[in-house]
């Protein structure tokens, strides 16, 4: 069985390298239990061990096992799915969610191996993502508010434990766009949005591309655009770094300045991630790019 370093690692950061070890004896028992056989596992996944598998009507699917940890990143994930209900979202077949465990809907190539350019990569996650967007009121799924709060406690904890691996000034800057969003969050208004949108987790389906591993929030539809805005950040500095948020918001009607804040958060908080599992260059040139657009 082969494990990606990156899942491994983060089993590890999350004290679950027990989960390592029993993976070989969950997948034979969801086998019999959910009557599937599991082949390879796909190489680029780094937050579950997902594998090709095959339901017993010959269908393809995906066994998806994420790695246990503490909150509600599972259910989370399961609420999203079903509110989404194969739009925008692979479908759902089957869950358990005391291990952690989903059968979905197969999907084809990422937008990653594509490899098409990147300002029609931003159509087609501002496309999908819009699919998922809706009013999705007491679903139990955390707000933008509590998001902003946590990634400020994320940054704030992990950057002092890396050694400060940015500039002071970037981390302060991040906090500041953080309580900024936190404080602008309406439940009024809020939907439900993916979480995650970037192009390893766009997948092509037969009615355009739909997006895997949902972190699922209710919050403003800025936020997802900001994950947009805190990928490829070498990109990002070869002209005016704003351009790219005055881009998405011209072409879905959202707030700029959200959709900045929000990127400059997720920009500084995953470099920081990559950083502490070792995911090499991107936690770099998330960092090099965050200390530039700090203020």
């Amino acid at each position: 069985m082969v494990i990606p370093d990156v899942v491994r690692n983060k089993a590890t950061v999350a004290g679950a390298e027990w989960w390592i070890e029993a993976l070989p004896s969950l997948i034979a028992d969801l086998e019999a239990e959910w009557t599937i056989e599991v082949g390879q596992a796909f190489a680029g996944s780094t937050e579950s061990y997902v594998a090709a598998a095959t339901r017993a009507d010959g269908s393809p699917a995906v066994l998806k096992l994420l790695i246990p940890r503490s909150g509600d990143a599972t259910a989370n994930e399961i609420t999203v799915l079903r509110l989404a209900g194969g739009g925008g979202c692979p479908r759902l077949y089957r869950f358990d969610l005391e291990r952690d465990a989903m059968l979905l809907e197969r999907l084809g190539r990422s937008l990653f191996e594509l490899d098409v350019p990147i300002a029609t990569r931003h159509d087609i996650l501002v496309a999908a993502a819009a699919r998922i967007w809706r009013p999705a009121p007491d679903c139990g799924l955390p707000t933008g508010a509590d998001k902003a709060m946590w990634l400020a406690e994320f940054i704030t904890s992990l950057w002092e434990e890396l050694d400060r691996p940015c500039a002071e000034g970037t981390v302060a800057h991040a906090l500041e766009c953080a309580e900024r969003r936190r404080a602008a969050h309406d439940d009024a208004t809020a939907v439900l949005v993916h979480g995650d949108v970037h192009q390893w987790n766009a997948l092509e389906a037969d009615e355009g591309f739909k997006l895997v591993d949902p972190d699922g929030l209710l919050a403003e539809a800025e936020y997802d655009l900001g994950i947009i805005m805190r990928e490829d950040p070498i990109d990002l500095l070869q002209g005016d770094p704003r351009a790219r948020s005055r881009g998405l918001a011209a072409a879905t009607g959202l707030d700029e300045d959200a959709i900045w804040e929000w990127g400059v958060v997720e920009r500084v908080s995953t470099g920081l991630l990559c950083t502490q599992i070792d995911l090499q260059p991107v936690g770099r040139d998330m960092l090099v790019a965050a200390d530039a657009v700090a203020p």
